[in-house]
């Protein structure tokens, strides 16, 4: 069995209001000519297909143009929902999918078969767990009158349970075979970046490598950096394409895992660089000459500002980027410099904050003695924002 591992596609993704519908076409063309390439019998793709719960037409189209493709020559295919996406999105094409032999698992209740069986010639070769994310409600128990801490441990518990389950379940159909689970989770120890949002409440669940220890290989989403976590077989793929500033300077990857008898050999294949993402820091004078230096015209830039004057660097930095036909994202005040004048002016613009800072400064201007409600009140706002994000 050979299986390529790719996850958090975000297809539809608005980045600071443009399109990345160039990239994740070129990416998309390249996934198809590596499954072919590598001769891939099973692709899994470990969630956040889109990038909103109402993808753009264009965004729908590539998905289903790639999957109607891909099937001709990857035997088996598994799609399993992210927090980004969609159940009613990706459920109704779902028996049409079926029939190109294109499993989508998209909430992991008691109505989806999550294990699904992996034949090369009608010999079972292996089974994969599809776990998606797993959304409260399913793993939840009886949480009302819980404290917040009770119920992140429940979550914890909760989620556990479900992959104990679905384990045992795969161990019935055959106990000489790989068995792989997916997941769209954050465990303990792995490394985020900040285009990642916190899925659960508290942000943080008790789960790390070891729980997994009995699967032969855990293929995780939402992580966007490529990486293993505390062993070879727990890893997360990561995403095609940088999808925030702080990822411009990271190797895009997908991972191919081939198995020797229940061993997992895992091979990090390098996805090509389809946009550049450039961060330029300094002081007005250092930023403009680096903006002057820059050759491809097609990249995307984000500018952290060193300067006594914050505003008047800001119109000067723009304005030589403009001249130069360059495509300038945002221009942000360093956090020193910020820190340091604080009192003398404001940000530049909300290019600095997402809406969980916001609210953040907006809790600290009422200066409030009780920090466990402090802690409270962001932690329900995190709730109000994912049901948002959600609608």
């Amino acid at each position: 069995m050979k299986v390529l591992h790719t996850s958090d596609w975000h297809l539809g993704q608005s980045f600071m209001g443009k399109s990345r519908q160039d990239e994740h076409k070129a990416f998309l063309k390249w996934l198809m000519q590596t499954i072919e390439q590598e001769k891939i019998n099973t692709l899994i793709v470990a969630g956040d297909i889109f990038d909103t719960t109402t993808p753009p037409n264009y965004a729908l189209e590539l998905y289903y143009n790639f999957l109607t493709k891909v099937s001709s020559f990857c035997k088996n295919i598994i799609i399993t929902a992210g927090n980004h996406d969609s159940v009613a999105t990706l459920k109704a094409p779902k028996q049409l999918l079926r029939a190109l032999n294109v499993h989508v698992i998209t909430s992991g209740d008691e109505e989806e078969d999550e294990i699904i069986a992996i034949y090369d010639e009608k010999k079972l070769c292996g089974i994969v767990c599809a776990v998606p994310f797993l959304r409260d409600y399913v793993v939840r128990k009886s949480l009302s009158a819980q404290t917040m801490d009770d119920k992140e441990s429940a979550l914890s518990l909760g989620i556990k349970e479900h992959y104990k389950s679905a384990y045992k379940r795969a161990k019935e159909l055959s106990k000489d075979v790989p068995i792989i689970a997916t997941g769209h989770l954050t465990t303990l120890g792995a490394k985020t970046s900040e285009s990642e949002r916190e899925i659960y409440i508290g942000g943080t669940l008790d789960i790390d490598s070891n729980f997994f220890k009995d699967f032969d290989y855990v293929a995780l989403g939402h992580l966007h950096i490529n990486q293993r976590v505390g062993c070879e077989s727990v890893r997360y793929s990561g995403s095609p394409i940088p999808l925030s500033f702080s990822e411009s300077n990271s190797q895009k990857k997908v991972n191919i895992v081939e198995f020797s008898g229940l061993d997992a050999k895992v091979k990090e294949l390098d996805i090509p660089l389809f946009r550049k993402l450039l961060v330029i820091r300094g002081e007005t004078a250092s930023v403009i000459n680096e903006l002057e230096n820059v050759t491809d015209k097609e990249s995307w830039i984000e500018v952290h500002i060193k300067d006594e004057n914050p505003f008047n660097a800001n119109e000067s930095i723009r304005a030589r980027a403009k001249e130069l036909e360059l495509t300038l994202l945002a221009v942000k005040i360093d956090r020193e410099q910020a820190s340091l004048n604080a009192t003398t002016f404001n940000a530049i613009s909300l290019d600095e904050l997402n809406p969980l800072e916001v609210f953040g400064k907006r809790v600290e201007l009422e200066s409030l003695e009780d920090q466990e409600l402090t802690k409270e009140l962001l932690k329900n706002f995190k709730v109000v924002m994912s049901e948002v994000e959600a609608l």
